[in-house]
């Protein structure tokens, strides 16, 4: 007689604490085992990156140290999830998977189907639980908004562990470290991994960080301190939304620092607001959100995209901060839009010719914000502005003493102001004694930023008919109705 056990399946909510799938499992009175899966086909996608899984793995070991005591661990496997399942219910007699609902990619999507039929086919109850707010099916945004506010405030759940006497057994499928020997590398560059980090960022920001917080948000230097950090443990689920929002309204500081608080509990519900946008619509990945933008003609250049990628456009704003998301995996917003700005407005690239590298780059990447939040800063949403943003001006505004530039691009760090921030207006006098590559005295495109084909049609199809007919699609999909 096969044994009866219950599974909580892990993927993007990497913690032990305010998760209602491990407070549920405990609750049903059933020997169960937590696990994670590294999946082949997830893993190959082109969204997914070493540092995602490094990122992982080490906050899977965080949790590991937290459930030692209980005798319980997260269990790593590395096979897809259909296959493992498949495995499982042919050993076990599978009660109950419990697990958060994911709003993910196509790729994911796909995998849920094929495992709710599997489950369905053999008696497996799956337990999704909706996650942080974001509702499955919804066809509109009435009443939306105090729904997250309902979830924000109500109780975080206090996960309590049982001590564990099962031990499950699937030898062949479990994740061999020596497999995958670069995750053990995890680069002292990024950010620590795990729940235990999240909380101590979360405190660092609330006791002292946050007091520059509005005035920093768009300088990159500065706002490496000054804003939260916590979106790389949000998108991985290492910390949840609502013991973020609950910590700083209960903070002593939150009078004292009420403005910068409110600017970042506001972006917190807007982070939720973007992932509910592609838990709606996840063709978002491949399409644009406007259907009707797919007719702009992009110059579509492969020199023009490799130096991009590579932080040699010879806009001193735009390869620092490129270089420094390639170090660090994190940069501030307003760069991040930059960097998508340029991509498709000034080098005129089609917005999927770059949207799963910066995805890779990206340690926090959540695919409800990447993809919408790209689309929406390569101005092919038709509900939004257009956005172009001028690297040149952001490099006077957000970094005017150019320490910024000068930490990621070395090759100009002697360079007085305001030579740093416009290289190619040195005479060849004064280049005498200095040797830079070539592409900061000719940047790879003029630096008389005016129009550019793209932004033309842009501009001209938000006049379209068909483009404000599913406008007001979008609209109705997306933004709240009027008086709720």
């Amino acid at each position: 007689m096969k044994k009866e056990i219950n599974i909580v399946w892990l993927k993007r909510d990497l913690r032990t604490y305010d998760h209602l799938p491990l407070y549920e499992a405990e609750k049903l009175m059933i020997d169960y085992e937590i696990i994670y899966l590294f999946e082949p086909t997830i893993m190959n996608e082109p969204d997914y990156s070493e540092r995602h899984q490094q990122f992982i793995y080490y906050s899977l070991l965080d949790i590991n140290k937290l459930l030692k005591k209980y005798n319980r661990e997260v269990k790593i496997f590395n096979v897809d999830a259909t296959e493992f399942f498949s495995y499982l219910i042919s050993k076990y007699s599978i009660n109950s998977v419990l697990s958060y609902q994911e709003s993910g990619t196509q790729k994911t999507w796909e995998r849920d189907k094929k495992i709710c039929t599997i489950f369905k086919s053999k008696n497996v109850k799956w337990i999704e639980f909706e996650n942080q707010s974001i509702i499955r099916g919804l066809s509109n945004r009435k009443g939306w908004d105090k729904k997250w506010y309902d979830y924000a405030n109500s109780k975080n759940i206090v996960n309590i562990f049982s001590y564990n006497k099962f031990n499950l057994k699937a030898d062949d499928y479990l994740f061999d470290i020596e497999n995958f020997r670069f995750l053990k590398k995890y680069p002292k560059s990024f950010q620590p991994a795990g729940q235990s980090y999240a909380i101590k960022y979360l405190k660092s920001f609330v006791d002292y960080r946050s007091i520059n917080y509005r005035d920093n948000i768009s300088k990159p230097e500065k706002s490496k301190t000054s804003c939260s950090r916590l979106s790389t443990y949000l998108a991985w689920g290492n910390i949840s939304v609502r013991y973020i929002y609950q910590y700083v309204k209960n903070s002593p500081n939150y009078k004292n620092n009420k403005s910068h608080f409110n600017s970042f509990i506001s972006r917190l519900k807007w982070r939720s607001h973007f992932i509910q946008k592609f838990e709606t619509d996840s063709s978002y990945e491949f399409e644009c959100i406007n259907k009707e933008y797919k007719k702009i003609n992009y110059t579509n250049n492969d020199e023009l995209l490799d130096n991009w990628k590579k932080g040699k456009t010879g806009f001193p704003m735009i390869d620092a901060s490129m270089r420094s998301l390639i170090k660090k995996g994190w940069l501030n917003f307003r760069m991040r839009a930059m960097l998508v700005s340029f991509l498709c407005h000034h080098l005129e690239q089609d917005w999927k010719r770059g949207v799963h590298y910066l995805a890779r780059l990206f340690l926090d990447y959540e695919p409800g914000i990447h993809f919408t939040q790209f689309q929406m800063q390569a101005g092919v949403t038709g509900i939004n502005l257009i956005r172009v943003y001028n690297p040149i001006k952001q490099s006077k505004d957000n970094d005017s003493e150019g320490i910024f530039i000068r930490k990621w691009l070395p090759e100009l760090s002697s360079f007085d102001l305001p030579f740093l921030h416009e290289p190619w207006k040195l005479t060849t006098f004064e280049l005498i004694d200095k040797t830079i590559p070539s592409f900061y005295k000719n940047p790879i495109i003029s630096v008389n930023l005016g129009k550019t084909k793209v932004t033309k049609q842009l501009w001209k199809l938000k006049s379209d008919p068909k483009v404000k007919q599913e406008s007001k699609r979008l609209l109705k999909l997306h933004v709240r109705p009027k008086n709720i």
